[in-house]
């Protein structure tokens, strides 16, 4: 083989693996069937991260403990909303980026889809990030971690919980 035919080879072989990338990240973003309800990439990536950031804070009750996520989830939902545009982007970004399977794997180590994701795994990752050298996974970690407590400690149902009465009143 000569170095000409090498370099070609390289070359195609180069464009066949990133065409391939290219199709899977497609694949992974569109929708599954156009005429289904989008997902939420918000809520399927709460469901993994919220319970492993709010360990022992949650109810021990099923039932309870549901409702619960629902309601951090709705709160972020609603913070995120008031965000400014460029924040709000940006936080559509990452949510975006830990949504997309291949992507989501090699950057967190997570391989499952969220909803079955397992938490010894989502742990693992959120320590990753939370004590990485790369300012920007650094910054991913923070912005979830400051999300799902904001959203916690804001609802008042969690106050009792958390043996706090509440803000004294005023007269």
């Amino acid at each position: 083989m000569n170095r000409r035919r090498f370099i070609k080879t390289g070359l195609i072989g180069g464009a066949v693996l990133a065409a391939g990338g290219a199709w899977v990240v497609w694949r992974d973003v569109r929708d599954a069937d156009a005429s289904s309800p989008p997902r939420d990439r918000i809520v399927e990536t709460l469901t993994a991260v919220a319970p492993v950031l709010l360990a022992g804070a949650l109810p021990a009750d099923a039932a309870q403990r549901s409702a619960a996520l629902a309601s951090v989830t709705a709160g972020v939902k609603e913070v995120i909303a008031a965000f400014p545009p460029a924040v709000r982007d940006e936080v559509d970004d990452l949510f975006r980026l830990l949504d997309i399977r291949i992507v989501r794997q090699l950057l967190t180590g997570v391989a499952a889809p969220w909803r079955d994701a397992d938490p010894a795994a989502v742990h693992a990752f959120l320590e990753r990030w939370r004590w990485s050298r790369i300012a920007l996974l650094q910054s991913g970690y923070f912005a979830l971690h400051d999300l799902v407590l904001g959203a916690w400690y804001a609802d008042e149902s969690a106050w009792g919980m958390l043996g706090y009465a509440g803000p004294p009143k005023v007269e």
